[in-house]
Formats: C-alpha cells, sequence, structure tokens
C-alpha cells in the first residue's frame, strides 16, 4: 500500500541521538537505510526493524519506524515471529559478523533455508567492537585482538558462502564507504521477495580500523573489486580492461574480452560459491554486487496458507480446547 505522503529520509530518523563512535561506518550505513526505505513507498508504520546485540544493534533506535532490540543472537527468531503473524509488514534486520554469526548462527542459516521474506542486513567489521575487541567468526587467521593476543588461529566464515549453502535466495555484499552500490544493492534486497541476505563491509575505527582498506579504498578499489551486475561481463580496474573467466571448478583473470557474463540467476549457486572463494586469493579482485537472485516459495505465505487452509475445514477452534486436546490431565 502506497503512503499518501512521500517520505523522505528525513521522515525515516528517529527524534534519538546517534551514539556511534566519530567515523565508524554505521553511520553512512543508516544514512543509506533511510533513504532507500523512504523512497519505497511504503507507510513508515509498516517498517519493522529488528536487532540482537552490538554496535550495529542499536540501528532501531535510530530509524522512526518500529523496532525491536533483541537479545544476543535472536533477531531472527524475532523477525520470524513478526513476519508470519503480520505478513504485510517490511521487515528488515540488522546484525553484526558476532551476533549473527556466532551466537546466532543456527538461528540465521534456517531463517535462510526458510526463505522468510524478511531483508537481512550483516555488518561485518571481522571484530567485536561492542565487547571492546574481541576476535569475531570473520576475524581472519593471526588477527590479534584481546581474546587472541597471540592471534587467531580460527578459520573466518565466509558470510557469503554461509548464506549460500543455506539455500538464501539473494545474496549479496557492499561496502559501507560505497554509497551509491551501497544503496544499488539495498533497492535490489528491497524488491526481492524472500530472504535477502547483503554483507556490509563495515570499517571499525576503534578495533579494526583499515580492516578492508586494501580493496575498499577508493584509490584502489576500481582494481581490487569487481561488480557483480547481472548480464554484464565480470570486468574490472580503472579500463575495465581485466576480466574474470568462470570455468569448471574455478576462476581465472582473463582479458575484458574473454570474461564470462554474470547470471545470478542459475538454477546452481556454485558459480556464486567459486566466486566467494576470490576473497582468499591476492591475485584475484574481491567481488561485491548481487551473487545470488532466485525465486522460491515464502515460508510466511505457505504457512498462512496452510493455517487459512486448516481453519477453513476444521473452523477457528478455541485456545480452551488446544490446552485440553491431546495427553492432559487435570491435578
Amino acid at each position: 500500500m502506497a503512503d499518501e505522503k512521500t517520505l523522505t529520509k528525513k521522515d525515516m530518523k528517529s527524534d534519538q541521538e546517534v551514539r556511534w563512535c566519530p567515523g565508524c561506518g554505521d553511520y553512512a550505513i543508516l544514512n543509506c537505510v533511510q533513504g532507500v526505505l523512504a523512497d519505497l513507498g511504503i507507510p513508515k508504520e509498516d517498517f519493522v526493524v529488528v536487532s540482537g546485540i552490538g554496535c550495529s544493534s542499536r540501528f532501531p533506535y535510530y530509524m522512526n519506524t518500529y523496532g525491536f532490540h533483541s537479545i544476543h543472537g535472536r533477531a531472527p527468531a524475532i523477525a520470524t515471529g513478526i513476519k508470519v503473524t503480520n505478513p504485510e509488514l517490511s521487515v528488515w534486520l540488522v546484525t553484526g559478523d558476532g551476533d549473527g554469526l556466532s551466537i546466532g548462527g543456527n538461528h540465521m542459516i534456517h531463517m535462510l533455508r526458510r526463505n522468510l521474506d524478511v531483508k537481512i542486513l550483516l555488518f561485518n567489521n571481522e571484530i567485536y567492537g561492542l565487547t571492546k575487541g574481541q576476535y569475531s567468526p570473520t576475524s581472519p587467521i593471526g588477527q590479534r585482538s584481546k581474546s587472541t593476543p597471540f592471534g587467531s588461529v580460527d578459520r573466518p566464515f565466509n558470510p557469503l558462502s554461509l548464506a549460500l549453502g543455506a539455500g538464501a535466495t539473494f545474496v549479496a555484499r557492499t561496502i559501507d564507504t560505497h554509497m551509491k552500490h551501497m544503496e544499488k544493492t539495498l533497492r535490489a534486497a528491497a524488491e526481492h521477495k524472500g530472504a535477502a541476505f547483503v554483507e556490509i563491509y563495515q570499517n571499525c575505527v576503534i578495533f579494526n580500523d583499515g580492516a578492508f582498506d586494501d580493496v575498499a579504498d577508493k584509490k584502489v578499489r576500481s582494481e581490487k573489486t569487481i561488480d557483480l551486475r547481472s548480464g554484464e561481463k565480470l570486468v574490472y580496474g580503472k579500463e575495465l580492461d581485466k576480466g574474470i573467466k568462470v570455468e569448471g571448478f574455478d576462476t581465472e583473470v582473463v582479458d575484458a574480452d574473454r570474461a564470462t557474463v554474470w547470471d545470478p540467476s542459475t538454477p546452481s549457486p556454485a558459480p556464486g560459491f567459486l566466486l566467494c572463494q576470490m576473497d582468499t586469493d591476492p591475485r584475484k579482485p574481491t567481488p561485491i554486487g548481487i551473487f545470488r537472485e532466485v525465486d522460491a516459495p515464502l515460508f510466511d505465505v505457505e504457512m498462512n496458507r496452510q493455517i487459512d487452509d486448516a481453519t477453513k475445514a476444521k473452523g477457528e477452534g478455541s485456545f480452551k480446547d488446544l490446552v485440553y486436546a491431546g495427553d492432559t490431565w487435570e491435578v
């Protein structure tokens, strides 16, 4: 339902003081999300922003929408209940690499496999920021932190590979300092019907400053990243003279004219998996953009259809009948 009044970015800002560290990438993400949501033609009372625990999870306070600041790792469970109960709402889940992939990892993969129509923004700064600098599930091997003073020995999660493996129907990555790209990516996620998972490289200026400078800095971004655009060749570089060829079980750097035409809607997620693995190869650019975009039945729609069918067949029923049904007894 379109709003009678055209919303502006200002309409999406709450009256709360935004309190992140000066220079935090969360400011840019908040600014972008407020602008994108204002342009969707949805009344602001039909938005719900859900978060867990962490720096990113302050998001609901700063959005002039309904919202839940829930508990550590359980935002997917809260968002699932909201969307299933009120399927007309536009539900956005904001989490971090610690909140979403550590204590909340189990909830996250099940939300993705169910294809619940929720937009999931995972801020990845490769560190625990709110709790003052411990290593996280995405911290690289060797990361020195307060909890790994000699360097992490854990192999990190690749959030995109995890989302693809869980069966997410929309998987994308963007960067907090790449505003135009982030806006384009979030709009695509908003338009997708189903679980839309967006990893956002987000700089933590206090505990992991510059974690993504080698790919995200404007001076090197054109040479170090490759934007995955549906229907276009996988090319990169200042002159767009280099490309990536996806063939067999690997990717190869080639001349632009030999680059693969990207299609995120292939039946198999395998090409997206191959591109994800380029993150660990310094000879290849880091992919951003849309890795996966396919249609699948929506969990919230199918569940409500099942409830409607059961109600038509058996009637409304009552809570008392439910309580006394099955193996019950009186004391």
